[in-house]
């Protein structure tokens, strides 16, 4: 059994962007959408070299820092499974002074069924 089959994976991130907070929810969204089709500079577009990735479960499991390491994980990701369908349940956003935190179920199928929280 390929070790993503059946894996729950918790994904953590932080990102900063002009204007995160009026379009959090197309942000994580596009994200998704991002990951879905493969797309590792897509990706990564609103990752700053601050930002940390915080993977849970599964062969990637571990906490990364910095663009050039995150990008060298989602590579391995995208790599290991090719193009995904993803499904968003659940998202929800909520703000407060410092940011938005942009939570969601996502389901992504294809080669193998993984299922992702992302935070």
């Amino acid at each position: 059994m390929n070790v993503y089959q059946h894996a729950a994976l918790m994904l953590a991130f932080t990102f900063v962007s002009v204007g995160a907070q009026a379009g959090a929810l197309n942000e994580a969204e596009r994200h998704v959408q991002a990951i879905a089709a493969g797309d590792v500079a897509e990706i990564m577009a609103n990752y700053t070299p601050d930002s940390n990735l915080y993977w849970i479960g599964g062969p990637l499991d571990g906490n990364y820092s910095g663009t050039d390491v995150i990008t060298v994980v989602w590579q391995k990701f995208t790599k290991s499974q090719g193009t995904l369908k993803a499904t968003i349940d659940n998202i929800q956003e909520s703000t407060n002074p410092k940011g938005t935190t942009v939570t969601a179920d996502i389901l992504f199928k294809g080669k193998q069924v993984v299922k992702v929280r992302r935070v």
